[in-house]
């Protein structure tokens, strides 16, 4: 349905940004699963650098966010 403002290019930026958003949300997950494995296992050295994968993740979403806002 095409209202009154309607934009092609502003629905494809828009439509891109929520698929890098998906699949950072996704990284995150798999970060979360794999660092709760290796936390398990008494294996510290990964969840430290997958903590700090999952913040960059975050900022990186946050500021999509943002730049569609």
């Amino acid at each position: 349905m095409k209202g009154p403002h309607y934009d092609k290019n502003a629905a494809t930026i828009l439509t891109g940004v929520l698929a890098i958003v998906l699949v950072l949300v996704i990284l995150q997950l798999w970060l979360l699963m794999a660092s709760m494995n290796a936390y398990l296992a008494n294996d510290l050295t990964f969840v430290w650098p997958a903590a700090g994968a999952s913040l960059l993740c975050f900022l990186l979403i946050l500021g999509l966010i943002i730049y569609i806002k």
